[in-house]
Parts: C-alpha cells; sequence; structure tokens
C-alpha cells in the first residue's frame, strides 16, 4: 500500500514520502456508502471556476489559484459521510491553495495565519526542496488535484498543524479519490484493477481521518474543521461504521439521539442506527 504523501520524490519533498503525518501527536500521547457517479449536466466544469489571487503568507507574494464558484455551483446531494456532490463539478479539486513561488499549500480554510516559526518551518523544508508541476490546463484534473492534495499535507506536517486541519486534509483526499474513481466508472475507463486500487486508497486516507478527528475530538475546542460537537459525531460515526467498528458508532449515534440536536441530524443518526443493526444482523 502506498502511503499518503507517495509520489513527492517527483517534486522534490521524497524525505516526506514515509512520515507518520501524527507523528507530534503521537509522541505527546506517549508523553456512508459512496455515491453513485452522477451524470454531467448544466454548466461545464470551466464555467463554474475562476481565478482569484491570494496573498502567500510564506513568501509574501500574490499567487492565482483556481476556485470554484460558490454561487453559481449547484449542490445535488452529499454522501453518507458529508460529501458534497455539484452538478458539473467536483468541488474537491479546487479547495487547496498552492503557492506557486515556494511551495506552501493548505486548505482554503487554513490559508494564512501563520506563526513565524510556522514559516521559518516550511521555508526550511518546503521551500528550498520542491519542484513545483506547472499546468497549462483550463481545469484541474484528478491527478493534479491529487498532487496539490498532497502537497497541502506534506505543509500541514512540516508547519506541525493541529490533529484536526491534518485529518480534514485526509478526509477531502478521500472523497477526491472516490470522485476520480465514480468519473473513471462513468466513462467506463476503470478496470477492475484500477477501481480496486484506488478505492483501497480512498479507504487508507479516510482511516487517518477517522483516527485524526476521534484524537481531536478530545484534544480541540469546537469549531473543530469548521464542524460543531454534533457534526464532527455524525461525521466520527459514519467513518466508525465504514470500519466496522460498530460499538463506537452505535455509541455516538445513541449519544446523538438523546441530545438537544436538530432534528436533521438526529433523523441522519437514526438512519445510521438501522444500518448499524442491519449490518451486525448479517453478521450473527
Amino acid at each position: 500500500m502506498a502511503g499518503l504523501l507517495d509520489g513527492l520524490e517527483s517534486l522534490g519533498l521524497g524525505k516526506l514520502e514515509n512520515v507518520d503525518i501524527f507523528a507530534e501527536e503521537k509522541k505527546e500521547s506517549a508523553a456512508s456508502a459512496p455515491g453513485k457517479a452522477v451524470e454531467v449536466k448544466g454548466p461545464s466544469e470551466d464555467e463554474l471556476i475562476y481565478d482569484k489571487e491570494f496573498d502567500c503568507p510564506v513568501c509574501n507574494r500574490k499567487f492565482n489559484a483556481k476556485v470554484m464558484k460558490t454561487g453559481k455551483a449547484k449542490l445535488i446531494g452529499t454522501d453518507s459521510d458529508m460529501r458534497p456532490k455539484y452538478e458539473g463539478i467536483d468541488s474537491n479539486k479546487y479547495d487547496v491553495l498552492l503557492c506557486p513561488y515556494c511551495g506552501y499549500a493548505s486548505l482554503i480554510r487554513y490559508h494564512g495565519n501563520l506563526l513565524p516559526t510556522q514559516i521559518k518551518l516550511i521555508r526550511e523544508n518546503i521551500s528550498q526542496n520542491i519542484k513545483l508541476t506547472r499546468y497549462t490546463e483550463n481545469v484541474y484534473s484528478y491527478d493534479q488535484a491529487m498532487e496539490r492534495y498532497k502537497i497541502a499535507l506534506a505543509n500541514a506536517v512540516v508547519k506541525k498543524a493541529k490533529i484536526s486541519e491534518k485529518a480534514f486534509i485526509c478526509l477531502k483526499t478521500a472523497w477526491l479519490i472516490r470522485g476520480k474513481r465514480e468519473e473513471l466508472i462513468a466513462l467506463n475507463k476503470a478496470t477492475q484493477d484500477v477501481a480496486e486500487s484506488l478505492e483501497n486508497q480512498e479507504r487508507e486516507y479516510l482511516k487517518n481521518a477517522y483516527e485524526g478527528f476521534y484524537e481531536a475530538r478530545s484534544k480541540e475546542n469546537p469549531p473543530i474543521a469548521g464542524m460543531d460537537n454534533a457534526t464532527l459525531d455524525y461525521l466520527l460515526a459514519q467513518l466508525a461504521f465504514r470500519f466496522g467498528d460498530y460499538g463506537t458508532s452505535l455509541k455516538m449515534v445513541e449519544a446523538l439521539l438523546t441530545s438537544r440536536e436538530s432534528a436533521r441530524i438526529k433523523n441522519k443518526a437514526l438512519e445510521l442506527k438501522e444500518a448499524i443493526k442491519a449490518a451486525k444482523a448479517r453478521e450473527a
């Protein structure tokens, strides 16, 4: 199984390929089913994005990145683990900002607000070594987007980001891989081996997202990655269910059902409870 940061050697960051993304946290401690492919209708992908200017907090230069037009893109649904699905575009392809000058990358949510020590770490471990790929296409391919996510994860590790930031990058990377698999299946370009490989990669990133968010839940104050406690607990319950940890999933579901949370969350929790019961019955 390839590592989460496999492929960075070609970008000059080979030393980071086999790093444990949660190594710092471990050191401190010691001291829904995927959605079906959706047929593209309405506006094309390039009509749903635009170039926006950003300021890089590491090298202080301005750069452009392609971002989704949130007001124009139409949300058509979500997967059980909250992956948003839009008509004509995979929003996850456009959620990483990458400075083409120094290699600093992050999810849009976490762009900027770096500490001086973090800037120093990024300059020494990323900027001095990275060899960036230049893109000329109007839209990001899945492979290009995947490269950007790996660079963002490498930056998060180097700058010693919060557990939740690294977990969120892993979650969205899993969503990205799922989107690629769905697209290949829809275009009849996915062999069984390719589909299985992508599914295994998705599962590996989801596993790291689950472990990271579960730890962040006890160490960080809400909102965590923009999620309140109920939303995070529902996500964790879904991920626990996917990995067969029915006990943890059911415990979180029961807590949500007896809480004062909204009917929307409770309805989703109730659906998950029934899915857990069905899964346990099948294994009995």
